[in-house]
């Protein structure tokens, strides 16, 4: 379970967030709406310990593992998907190949193409980062602004994805400033001035 308590974070004279609190439960899927700028990547960094919050914790539990789409994801440019993937996932030594190879199929990217990243769509590219996201089989999964280059098709299989995801009891937050068509969420918050509201 991850349990988000009175976060607060400024850069220098801008706060972004204002005592910031959620709590996922296993299983639960939620929604953050905000526009861009309103700060829902910067929470999502600093539940990932990517940067400090100025006040507040955050508390998950020890069996939990994160994965996370955060902003434009990040690759070594000049390999091709399956090498970033394998690097990726050989960090945590929880490199899968035949679940790597699954999704990557039903992404509609080749498991064997020799494509450098570098050449990706930003479609592609946002494929390849939800792969990453979910490849270890981690359990709590933050995806922001994941809808970003995807065509109908992408979208489709994203949400076949999430639906998957809740049936495994993993724990998802989908940040987005638009609203994801044939997503059921079990909760809906906006993220506006600094402050994290039910909708």
């Amino acid at each position: 379970m991850l349990t988000v308590q009175k976060i607060t974070k400024s850069f220098k004279e801008n706060q972004i967030l204002t005592d910031v609190s959620l709590q996922l439960h296993p299983g639960q899927l939620i929604h953050i709406s905000g526009i861009n700028g309103s700060g829902k990547s910067t929470l999502f960094k600093i539940i990932t310990g990517l940067i400090a919050a100025d006040q507040g914790t955050v508390k998950i539990d020890n069996e939990d593992i994160i994965g996370a789409l955060i902003e434009n994801p990040g690759f070594l440019e000049y390999e091709n998907a399956m090498t970033n993937l394998k690097f990726l996932g050989n960090l945590n030594k929880r490199f899968n190949q035949t679940k790597v190879i699954d999704l990557m199929n039903q992404f509609e990217l080749s498991p064997n193409g020799q494509q450098s990243v570098s050449k990706y769509s930003v479609g592609m590219r946002q494929k390849l980062g939800i792969i990453q996201a979910v490849m270890e089989d981690q359990n709590i999964i933050l995806l922001d602004e994941l809808t970003r280059g995807l065509d109908a098709n992408g979208i489709k299989q994203f949400i076949i994805l999430l639906e998957t995801l809740k049936k495994e009891n993993k724990s998802v937050i989908v940040a987005s400033h638009d609203y994801i068509e044939g997503l059921v969420y079990n909760k809906s918050l906006n993220l506006k001035n600094g402050q994290l509201i039910d909708k």
